[in-house]
């Protein structure tokens, strides 16, 4: 029988107001969130990690120090993926249309400078670099059932990426077996207009997935793993996409839940948004779920600390999720 195991997906908002303050944050060692993230990833211990929120650097130094500060508490990841985001890569158009160039929302991705808020993986199993396929350049435009000509113009259609972060199939090695991981961080479905861009465009970078799973494009054993940021209930998202990905069947649904939070995953001001699962992790069918949980303590819980913050949200406002699974076994 293989052995168990745990991937993990977590949005840390670790992101800084500038290139390089995430670095000088980690390496003083003094910053409390820091603190907190590393503690909740170390208690749970996750196999293979993806990150969102963290910014990204050309050397990969932020992460490199993330993850020596990881291993100084016993959680020791020596394989690594971070790759360029489309968070604040310039377009050279107004986006946005309000009449001035280069703002956060002009950007491919929205970012105050190209790298933050991006995606990254820790991994305790060799990652394939070379098969490694970034999707972050695919167009919105080429999106077969796609909404963006619905809301862009022609000559943002010929340029605007549909991933807002990233998006990536990561091939993980795992004694002998392949796992595919499929990373995502859609962009949230508000701070638009009655046209609804960032709505369509959530459902669309979700889509993709889909399209991808159902046309064969991505060989299982695959987990499916990031912020969606839609909730299969509430809040603001165009749901149809997502509730069709839940319910497929060329993946299994764990519903991950915590004692304080159910099965949501973001901490959010009541009551509007309020809690939203918006962080999944969704395993191919021929996976094993063997165990899932939300790392959302209840006050009374000697973990809650980790938290951080008199409300739970020092570390971040969204949760740690996971799952464990057996891999179907070599074919």
């Amino acid at each position: 029988m293989a052995d168990p195991v745990r991937i993990a997906t977590y949005n840390t908002e670790l992101s800084r107001d500038g290139p390089g303050l995430l670095l000088r944050d980690i390496l003083r060692g003094e910053d409390d969130q820091i603190a907190g993230l590393t503690g909740i990833i170390a208690r749970v211990s996750p196999d293979i990690l993806l990150l969102q929120g963290i910014d990204y650097d050309a050397g990969g130094f932020a992460l490199a120090a993330l993850a020596d500060r990881l291993a100084g508490r016993g959680a020791v990841y020596p394989y690594r993926l971070a790759l360029r985001p489309n968070t604040g890569m310039p377009t050279g158009l107004d986006l946005d249309g309000n009449g001035r160039l280069g703002e956060a929302r002009d950007a491919q991705g929205y970012g105050r400078f190209n790298g933050a808020d991006a995606m990254a993986v820790l991994s305790r199993y060799p990652i394939d670099i070379g098969a490694v396929v970034d999707h972050s350049g695919f167009l919105w435009a080429d999106l077969p059932g796609g909404q963006a000509r619905e809301v862009l113009s022609p000559a943002a259609l010929a340029i605007q990426r549909l991933a807002s972060v990233a998006a990536w199939e990561v091939p993980v090695e795992i004694d002998g077996q392949v796992l595919r991981l499929l990373t995502m961080h859609a962009t949230p479905p508000v701070f638009d207009g009655p046209e609804d861009r960032n709505g369509r465009r959530n459902a669309d970078e979700l889509r993709f997935w889909q399209w991808r799973i159902e046309t064969g494009a991505v060989t299982p054993p695959f987990v499916l793993a990031g912020v969606m940021n839609a909730d299969p209930v509430d809040g603001d998202a165009r749901r149809d996409v997502l509730n069709a990905m839940l319910a497929h069947p060329a993946v299994q649904d764990p519903a991950p839940a915590s004692e304080a939070g159910g099965t949501d995953t973001a901490d959010w001001t009541d009551p509007d948004p309020g809690n939203l699962r918006v962080s999944y992790i969704l395993p191919s069918a021929e996976t094993r779920v063997l165990d899932s949980g939300v790392f959302w303590p209840a006050e009374d819980d000697p973990d809650w600390p980790l938290l951080g913050g008199s409300d739970g949200n020092g570390a971040s406002r969204n949760r740690l999720v996971w799952v464990d699974i057996e891999l179907p076994g070599p074919r």
